[in-house]
């Protein structure tokens, strides 16, 4: 078989870098269960329209089709259209959205969820940007109504995730967060009516600079000189203080700018500010150019970048939507943060921030004196995983040199040499063994041992995540 060719966006980690994915997946996990969330899963596939129905998404969209038949045989044998028109989810949002107008019967409202899940999207990779990653989100969603102090809560949510994540050597985060009824009143009161276009063209500050945000408010939203200036001097204005409120009331006197919307925005931006002051303070800041060009936002919004690592965008993002779903009776709100769990694990083991102690769960490997004692390297291998040792046995009965070396190129750090009768048991040099003896092979120390009551230092049980050298 020839050498396959790699598919690019499709990350393969090796089995030390699945070791520190999945130590990010548990801390995840933990995190948000120590918060009341409840972990679910949704299928893979939606339904096209679903998919599509903002009409903005179809070049992202993997769509599914049956490789053993095409449309029209399937058409043929009276297949319905929506089994064949099925996509690959491009985010956990639309099928969330589905699962809650699906099982709002059997949910308790405010529902709260974490979801841990693969997806996919057809874009060109790059660095931190893949076709296939795992992404984790956490939202909480309400019936009809959902009180803002959710969205004080689920960014510190997130800030108690990547705390616990900074005892292996994770660099810290900055969550920057925005309201979103802040951008909008002030937009309004400068008196530019198309919100949407104000909103979109200000979230590309970062990648297209003052000026051409500038050129894209007076094409786009129809903003004179004096208003584009006035967005742009908003958009400056950041900090993690609650004396942030102040400055927008000022910028909002100097150009007379009155709205009841900015108000309700900056008491809201005002409180969480304040509550990030006692429970992360440095972690969470105000930066009022956060727009989040969806046009499903309406309350908070979130980005999260990686201290020192910027430059990978941001890591974790979302905001409040008021109308997840709608069943034309009651419509569901909710806010919500997505980790790109994929992005930021690409950048750990690329930078070297983190590394895995070993690659492989085995702390042991017992040795095999004979292939006709191979049952006596078994039993004590069954006595050790009895009591949560994760042990393999060596695969051949080699010189016990060539098992040691074995074992030290899959880093585990213990060889076992089992009692055996004296005539056939042999240690490297040909010594008789008759009793169980275990050998930590990084300091060459050996002694005897019980499989019964042994037990390896703690930080040997398993792979552990640590610092890197990155």
């Amino acid at each position: 078989m020839a050498r396959p060719t790699p598919l690019s966006g499709f990350p393969e980690w090796l089995p030390d870098g699945r070791v520190v994915e999945q130590h990010v997946l548990d801390v995840l996990r933990r995190t948000f269960e120590l918060h009341g969330f409840a972990g679910i899963e949704t299928r893979a596939v939606e339904p096209l329209d679903q998919l599509l129905r903002k009409g903005e998404t179809s070049k992202e969209v993997y769509v599914l089709r049956r490789l053993q038949e095409s449309a029209e045989e399937a058409a043929g044998r009276g297949h319905r259209e929506a089994d064949r028109g099925l996509g690959l989810h491009f985010d956990l949002t639309v099928p969330f959205a589905r699962y809650v107008l699906e099982n709002a019967g059997h949910l308790t409202f405010p529902f709260r969820r974490y979801q841990i899940q693969k997806v996919w999207r057809g874009e060109r990779p790059q660095d931190g940007r893949f076709r296939e990653f795992v992404q984790a989100d956490v939202d909480v969603v309400g019936a009809g109504e959902l009180p803002y102090h959710y969205e004080v809560e689920l960014p510190l949510v997130i800030a108690d995730a990547f705390a616990a994540l900074a005892d292996v050597g994770v660099p810290g985060v900055r969550i920057l967060v925005n309201n979103r009824r802040v951008m909008e009143g002030f937009a309004r009161g400068l008196g530019l009516t198309d919100v949407d276009a104000v909103l979109r063209s200000v979230d590309k500050l970062d990648k297209v600079g003052p000026a051409a945000v500038a050129d894209l408010l007076a094409a786009e939203a129809a903003a004179t000189p004096d208003q584009a200036a006035a967005m742009l001097e908003l958009a400056a204005i950041h900090g993690s203080e609650a004396s942030v409120v102040g400055e927008v009331r000022e910028l909002a006197a100097r150009h007379q700018v009155t709205d009841p919307l900015l108000d309700q925005g900056l008491d809201e931006l005002g409180a969480l500010l304040t509550a990030a002051q006692g429970r992360a303070p440095g972690v969470i800041t105000a930066d009022l150019k956060i727009a989040r060009g969806l046009d499903y936002y309406t309350g908070s919004v979130y980005e999260t970048v990686l201290v020192g690592h910027e430059d990978l965008g941001s890591i974790c993002s979302g905001g409040r939507y008021d109308s997840l779903a709608s069943d034309g009776t009651t419509t569901y709100p909710g806010v919500g943060l997505s980790i790109g769990v994929s992005r930021l694990v690409s950048r750990l083991l690329s930078a070297g921030l983190v590394r895995a102690t070993r690659g492989v769960p085995s702390a042991v490997v017992v040795a095999v004196v004979s292939e006709e004692t191979r049952a006596a390297s078994e039993q004590v291998a069954a006595a050790l995983r009895a009591r949560g040792i994760p042990v393999e046995v060596a695969p051949t009965a080699a010189k016990f040199g060539k098992q040691i070396r074995y074992a030290d190129r899959r880093g585990v750090p213990f060889v076992w040499f089992p009692a055996v009768p004296a005539r056939v048991g042999q240690d490297g040099d040909g010594t008789p063994a008759t009793d169980h003896q275990v050998k930590d092979i990084r300091s060459g120390e050996q002694h005897a041992a019980d499989p019964s009551a042994w037990e390896p230092p703690a930080a040997d049980l398993r792979p552990r995540v640590v610092p890197g050298e990155g």
